[in-house]
C-alpha cells in the first residue's frame, strides 16, 4: 500500500502544468519563496536604509541567480530553450530600467524616505509576481488557441518601439495624475507618513470617530502596481514573441523582476547616465517584433534563438556604451520634488 502511495506521488510530480513537469514549477516557486523570505526576514528585518554598495551586491546576486537558472533550463530542456530564456531575461531586465525611473518619480512625489522604500518595493514585487502570472497564463492560452495573436503582439511591439523613438517622455508631474486625484477624493489619506505603515487608525477631524486612513506609503504602492501593469503590456508580448513556452516566459519575467528592487537602489543614483538607453530599447522592441516576419520571409520555422540573444546583447551593449560616453561628467537631475501634502 505504502509503495503504491509513493508511486502516486511520483506520478503527480511528473504531471505537466502548462506543458512543463510539475516538479520544475515547484523547484522555481520554492526558490522564489526562499529568496523573498531571505530578503525580508534576514537582510531587511531592521528596515535600514539601503546604500548603493549593498544594492549593487544584491543586484549581482539576483543577476547571477537569474543567469544560473538558465543552467537548470539547459539541463532539463536543452540549448534552444536556454537561449530563449537568456534573451527573455535580458530583454525583461532592460525593460525594467524604464520601470525604475517611474518608481523613482513615485517615491519623489510622495516624499517616501529611502528607509521605507524597501518595504513598498517588497510588497510591490509580490503583487507583480501574481499579476504577471495571471497575464502570462492568459497570454499562453490565447497564443495556444489563436496562433495569429503572435503577429498582433509583433506589430504592437514594432509600433511601440517606433513611438518610443519619436515621442518624448510623458509628464513627470504626478500631481495631475487622475489615479492620485481619484484615490485622494475617494479614500481617507493622511498628509504625512506614519513610519512604515500602509494603513493607520486616526480620529476623523469632522466626526471625531477613530477610523482607518491610508498613508502616502499605500498610495505609492498602488501607483507602483499600476505602473507595472502598464509595463507588462509591453514586456509580456515581447517575451511571447521570443518563446511561447509559459515556463520560460514566467521564470525569465520573475527572475528579472525579483532583482528590480535591488537594482532600483543602485540605479536611482546613476539613472541620468542611462539617458540614451531609451533609443536602444526602442530598436530592441522593433527587432523583437520583426523577428517573426523575418523568419516567415526566410522560410525558417523560427528566428534562431542564439542569433536573437547575440543581437539583443549587441543593441543593448551599444546603447549602454553610447549613454555612458554622452553623459560623462553630467550631474544627476533631482527626480520628483513634490511633497505629499500638495
Amino acid at each position: 500500500m505504502h509503495h503504491s502511495n509513493d508511486e502516486g506521488k511520483l506520478e503527480l510530480l511528473l504531471l505537466t502544468f502548462l506543458g512543463t513537469p510539475l516538479w520544475m514549477w515547484l523547484v522555481f516557486i520554492t526558490l522564489v519563496i526562499a529568496l523573498l523570505a531571505f530578503d525580508l526576514g534576514i537582510l531587511h528585518k531592521d528596515n535600514h536604509e539601503i546604500g548603493v554598495a549593498e544594492s549593487l551586491r544584491m543586484s549581482a546576486m539576483y543577476i547571477i541567480l537569474g543567469l544560473a537558472f538558465s543552467g537548470f533550463i539547459f539541463w532539463q530542456m536543452g540549448t534552444e530553450p536556454m537561449a530563449q530564456y537568456l534573451t527573455a531575461f535580458v530583454v525583461e531586465k532592460t525593460l525594467a530600467m524604464d520601470n525604475i525611473f517611474v518608481i523613482a518619480l513615485i517615491f519623489g512625489f510622495f516624499a517616501i524616505p529611502r528607509e521605507y522604500q524597501h518595504r513598498v518595493l517588497f510588497w510591490g514585487i509580490l503583487g507583480v509576481i501574481v499579476l504577471r502570472g495571471i497575464m502570462i497564463g492568459l497570454g499562453a492560452t490565447l497564443v495556444e488557441h489563436y496562433a495569429w495573436i503572435l503577429y498582433l503582439f509583433a506589430v504592437f511591439l514594432i509600433f511601440t518601439g517606433i513611438k518610443m523613438l519619436f515621442v518624448n517622455e510623458a509628464s513627470h508631474d504626478l500631481s495631475g495624475n487622475k489615479l492620485v486625484r481619484f484615490m485622494r477624493k475617494r479614500f481617507r489619506v493622511t498628509d504625512e507618513l506614519h513610519g512604515n505603515a500602509f494603513i493607520v487608525k486616526k480620529t476623523h477631524p469632522r466626526t471625531g470617530k477613530v477610523v482607518r486612513f491610508a498613508t502616502p506609503l499605500l498610495l505609492a504602492l498602488v501607483m507602483i502596481e499600476i505602473a507595472d501593469l502598464v509595463f507588462a503590456v509591453d514586456s509580456v508580448p515581447a517575451v511571447f514573441t521570443i518563446t511561447t513556452d509559459p515556463f520560460i516566459v514566467y521564470t525569465s519575467n520573475i527572475f528579472a523582476i525579483l532583482g528590480l528592487r535591488a537594482l532600483y537602489f543602485a540605479l536611482a543614483a546613476i539613472l541620468h547616465r542611462f539617458a540614451y538607453l531609451k533609443y536602444a530599447l526602442s530598436l530592441l522592441l522593433v527587432f523583437i517584433g520583426s523577428k517573426i516576419f523575418i523568419a516567415d520571409a526566410m522560410g525558417w520555422e523560427k528566428f534562431p534563438p542564439t542569433w536573437s540573444l547575440g543581437i539583443t546583447f549587441a543593441i543593448l551593449g551599444a546603447g549602454v556604451a553610447f549613454s555612458l560616453w554622452k553623459t560623462n561628467g553630467k550631474k544627476p537631475e533631482p527626480i520628483g520634488s513634490h511633497s505629499p501634502g500638495e
